[in-house]
């Protein structure tokens, strides 16, 4: 088992950055492909980014592609998400999600992620 632990958040300003990191204690960490999620305020969760154990393979939804970009270093046992040209909508409670997996692959669903971090707050003023 893994567990996870968001950090990073906090107020930026429409136009700012914010860097979300994920670490993970427990199974090693690489065994594991890797996700971010979000909810916003009165909404469901949703798919941010997504990595493989590896790394090499990155997704992302239309929404964030561009501003966002998701990475690991497994030496560290750490995840990131570095949020740039943030805006408004934005703003919610950001998740990191692990599944083990066996090959390169990455989810968008969250049904797919057994693990879950407690979330870190981002909002993002105008």
């Amino acid at each position: 088992q893994v567990q996870l632990v968001e950090s990073g958040g906090g107020l930026v300003q429409a136009g700012g950055s914010l860097r979300l990191s994920c670490a993970a204690s427990g199974r090693t960490f690489s065994s594991y492909t890797m996700g971010w999620f979000r909810q916003p305020p009165g909404k469901e969760r949703e798919f941010v980014a997504g990595i493989s154990r590896s790394g090499r393979t990155t997704t992302y939804p239309d929404s964030v592609k561009g501003r966002f970009t998701i990475s690991r270093d497994n030496a560290k046992n750490t995840m990131y998400l570095q949020m740039n040209n943030l805006k408004p909508e934005d703003t919610a409670v950001y998740y990191c999600a692990a599944r083990i997996v066996n090959d390169a692959s990455v989810y968008r669903s969250s049904n797919e992620y057994a693990y879950w971090g407690q979330g870190t707050q981002v909002t993002v003023s105008s």
